[in-house]
């Protein structure tokens, strides 16, 4: 699959496989320097416009190094990058450490997987099928 993708920052790499075949997610770049403190979150912009086709959606999701190692997720994980959208690619990033973190230009930030989406209809009905399950939900089962 081909995506358009506006480079705003031609010094940062395009979003990028480490593992080309074997990677689900693409990392996406940092395009400027930040520091998050403790329990505090912003907006990293990363440098690029895209344009995601019809049908589909960018899905940002956080890296599992920069959580384990040092307490930093997106805030609104899966962040959606609608078909529509044509601003410049932000990621939301929280700081859950209790120690500043430091982002600099061209640190990786984030990965972006596109997944194809499907629009639905509602059929409202009065009773829904039975399932094994159930209504049982919030930890019904047990720890």
């Amino acid at each position: 699959m081909k995506i358009k993708v506006k480079r705003l920052d031609k010094t940062l790499p395009l979003p990028e496989y480490q593992h080309y075949g074997e990677d689900a997610g693409m990392d996406l770049y940092s395009a400027e320097d930040k520091v998050l403190k403790p329990g505090e979150y912003k907006l990293i912009k990363t440098g690029i416009k895209i344009a995601i086709p019809e049908g589909y959606g960018g899905f940002v999701y956080p890296r599992s190094g920069l959580a384990l190692k040092h307490g930093i997720t997106v805030l609104n994980a899966d962040g959606v990058i609608d078909p529509g959208y044509r601003g410049e690619v932000g990621v939301i990033l929280i700081n859950h450490s209790s120690c500043s973190f430091e982002i600099k230009k061209g640190d990786r930030i984030a990965q972006l997987i596109i997944h194809k989406t499907y629009e639905i209809e509602w059929e409202e009905v009065e009773d829904l099928d039975n399932s094994t399950r159930g209504t049982g939900g919030f930890g019904h089962t047990g720890i």
